[in-house]
C-alpha cells in the first residue's frame, strides 16, 4: 500500500492527470487584477496569509516522486507565501515583448504569468508551492496583482471564490470564519455518489475506442507552427450590454445556456468548407453541488468534470439551431452521468496523449476544438472592488500542453460579456486567433434577437 507523506495526501484520479499535464504547459491558473491603489506588499501578504490559513490546499506544496510516479499534497501547519514585487523598470521589460500588437498591460502580464511554470520538472524529486503571488508596477499609477496556482488546487469556481475572499480580507479587519481550515479536501473521485461512476469493463473499452477514433477524425483549426516550443496567449472577446442581453434572452427562449451559444459561434467562425466536418467540444461542469456530501463554492480544489461531444458542421449553420444541438448533446450526456462515468476514461486518454504526443494530429496535443464552461460567472461592481481600486481583472488557465485550440473563460460583468480566450502559440498565431474571435463576435451579434 502506498504511504502518504506526513501531513499530506496522494493526488489521485483527476488531480493526478493535472499533475501530469501542468509540466507540459496546461493547467497553470492565473488571476490578474488591475488596481489604481498601490498594493502594499505587507497588506497583500497578510491578506494572502489569511487565505492560506482558511484553505489548506493553498498552503500545501506539491511533492513529486519520479521513482514511484506519484504526486502528493503536503500541507504546512503555517502560512508561508511571499509576494514578489516588480518595479516599473522590471515590469517594462515584460511589457516590451508585446510584439507589434496593441495589447493592454493587464493582458500582457496575464500571458507572462500563464507561462511561468514552477511545476515543469518531473525528472527529479521536488516540492513546489501551489500558490504564487506577484505585484507589478505600471505607468500612470496603476498596478497588477497576479495570483498563479496549480490547477489541481484551483478550478474556475475556486478562482472566483478566491477573488471574492481576497477582496473581503483586504477591506475587512475581521477574521472571517471559513470552511476547510483542517486538511486538504478529498479528491472529486472520492465524493462521487455511489454507482454514478460505475461502468462495465466492455463499455469502458468501447467508449475509450470511440473517443480515440473521434479525436483522430475531428477537424482542427489550421496549425501555423506545430514544431516550435509553445506558450499560452490570450484574445479578449467583449460585448456591450445590449448585445449581451439579447444573447442571454435568446438562450433563455431556447432553453439553453450561454456555453452552447459560445461553442456554436466558435464552430461557425472556424468552419470554412463546403463539406461537412466533425468538431469536438469539451464542456466543463462544476460538480460540487451534486457530490456526496455536496461542497460549497468555498471548498477550494478541482471539482470540475469534462463532457466531450463531437458535432458534424456544414456551411450555413444557423447559430440558434447549432447552439441548441450542442447544448442538448451536453445536457443529455450529463443526464446519463457521463461527467462521472467517463471521468476515468478521459483522464487515462489525457495521460496517454501526454506520454505519446504523436497519437494526436501533427503531435499538436489538441484534444478538442473548443472548451467551454457549462455555467457562466456573473459579477457586478461593488463597494469592495471600489475600496481596493479594482479597475479590471482577467482569469484563465494555460492550454499550451494538452488541450483545446481555444479555451473560453466567460464572465458576465455588469451585464456585459467578457470572455478570455486562451490558445497555444505558435501552434496558432495571434493574427489567426484574433480573426477567429472577431468572427465569433460578429456571429453572436448579427444572429440573435
Amino acid at each position: 500500500m502506498m504511504m502518504e507523506p506526513k501531513g499530506g495526501r496522494i493526488a489521485s484520479g483527476t488531480e493526478y492527470s493535472w499533475c501530469r499535464a501542468v509540466p507540459g504547459g496546461t493547467g497553470i491558473a492565473v488571476l490578474a487584477i488591475l488596481t489604481s491603489k498601490v498594493p502594499e506588499t505587507s497588506g497583500l501578504q497578510d491578506a494572502l496569509n489569511k487565505l492560506q490559513s482558511y484553505h489548506p490546499i493553498l498552503r500545501s506544496r506539491l511533492h513529486t516522486n519520479p521513482s514511484k510516479n506519484t504526486f502528493s499534497f503536503v500541507t504546512s501547519p503555517t502560512t508561508f507565501i511571499q509576494v514578489k514585487s516588480f518595479n516599473l523598470s522590471s515590469t517594462s521589460k515584460i511589457l516590451e515583448s508585446s510584439e507589434r500588437f496593441s495589447i493592454a498591460p493587464l493582458q500582457l502580464i496575464l500571458e507572462h504569468e500563464l507561462n511561468e511554470n514552477a511545476w515543469c520538472n518531473l525528472k527529479c524529486t521536488s516540492t513546489t508551492d501551489m500558490l504564487y503571488a506577484s505585484s507589478y508596477a505600471l505607468p500612470d499609477a496603476k498596478w497588477v496583482v497576479a495570483l498563479r496556482l496549480h490547477v489541481a488546487a484551483c478550478d474556475r469556481t475556486t478562482a472566483v471564490s478566491l477573488l471574492k475572499e481576497l477582496l473581503l480580507v483586504l477591506v475587512s479587519d475581521d477574521d472571517q470564519e471559513q470552511e476547510g481550515r483542517g486538511e486538504v479536501n478529498l479528491a472529486i473521485e472520492a465524493l462521487i455518489p455511489e454507482g454514478k461512476a460505475k461502468k462495465a469493463l466492455w463499455a469502458r473499452g468501447r467508449d475509450m475506442l470511440t473517443y480515440s477514433v473521434n479525436s483522430l477524425k475531428s477537424t482542427n483549426l489550421k496549425f501555423i507552427d506545430a514544431k516550435s516550443p509553445r506558450s499560452s496567449q490570450v484574445v479578449r472577446l467583449q460585448l456591450n450590454k445590449d448585445d449581451t442581453e439579447r444573447i442571454l434572452l435568446t438562450c433563455k427562449s431556447r432553453g439553453i445556456k450561454l456555453c452552447g451559444m459560445l461553442a456554436a459561434a466558435g464552430l461557425i467562425a472556424a468552419h470554412n468548407s463546403d463539406n461537412q466536418r466533425k468538431y469536438a467540444v469539451a464542456t466543463l461542469t462544476d460538480c460540487r453541488s451534486i457530490l456526496e456530501p455536496p461542497l460549497s463554492n468555498h471548498r477550494f480544489g478541482f471539482y470540475h468534470s469534462a463532457i466531450m461531444n463531437t458535432h458534424l458542421i456544414k456551411r450555413g449553420e444557423k447559430l440558434g439551431d447549432l447552439a441548441k444541438k450542442i447544448y442538448t448533446a451536453f445536457a443529455n450526456s450529463k443526464h446519463c452521468n457521463r461527467h462521472f462515468s467517463d471521468m476515468a476514461d478521459l483522464n487515462f486518454l489525457m495521460c496517454k496523449a501526454i506520454e505519446n504526443p504523436s497519437l494526436t494530429p501533427a503531435s499538436s496535443l489538441r484534444s478538442s476544438f473548443v472548451s467551454v464552461f457549462e455555467d457562466s460567472v456573473f459579477d457586478s461592481s461593488n463597494e469592495m472592488q471600489q475600496q481596493v481600486g479594482l479597475e479590471d481583472y482577467m482569469g484563465c488557465a494555460s492550454v499550451h500542453g494538452i488541450g483545446p485550440s481555444i479555451a473560453l473563460f466567460d464572465t458576465i460583468r455588469d451585464g456585459r460579456l467578457d470572455c478570455v480566450c486562451v490558445y497555444p502559440s505558435p501552434l496558432h498565431s495571434r493574427e489567426q486567433m484574433q480573426e477567429l474571435v472577431e468572427k465569433m463576435k460578429s456571429v453572436l451579434v448579427q444572429n440573435v434577437g
